[in-house]
């Protein structure tokens, strides 16, 4: 898979309804056992939308971190105002890539900004980060 680096990381946008629909049935989706298998195969790259700080205590080796919210609280999210911009930086619209986070709910809601912002070969990670180191640790 490509590797797991340090420790277990602890650690929407809203829109007209059919453009919604419409991502989400593009959108794919891959265990953490096909994410693997992907990774080994060299063709695909791994998107990290978890916070700095989270993607710093652990992460799968040669992972990029671009954070989908900026900070958490009980109160309140802040979303990234410039998340699809910073990946496009990184990225091309073409390139294979996984989109995790910790729990594989804000790499869903990552996912599909970035699938309707444009880029073709998106999969979200199920289970996120977690689900990767329970299968790292099964092997």
């Amino acid at each position: 898979m490509g590797s797991l680096r340090g420790g277990g990381g602890d650690g929407g946008g809203g829109g007209d309804c059919s453009k919604q629909e419409e991502t989400e049935r593009v959108m794919r989706s891959v265990d953490a056992e096909e994410a693997c298998a992907l990774l080994s195969s060299g063709r695909h790259q791994y998107l990290d939308v978890r916070m700095w700080e989270d993607f710093d205590k652990g992460h799968v080796a040669g992972a990029r971190n671009v954070p989908y919210y900026l900070s958490v609280t009980p109160r309140a999210k802040e979303k990234n105002p410039h998340f699809v911009q910073q990946v496009a930086a990184l990225y091309h619209a073409h390139d294979h890539i996984i989109v995790g986070c910790r729990s594989g709910v804000r790499s869903k809601l990552a996912t599909a900004d970035l699938v309707a912002a444009g880029f073709k070969n998106m999969r979200n990670l199920e289970g996120g980060y977690l689900s990767l180191l329970r299968a790292a640790n099964q092997q």
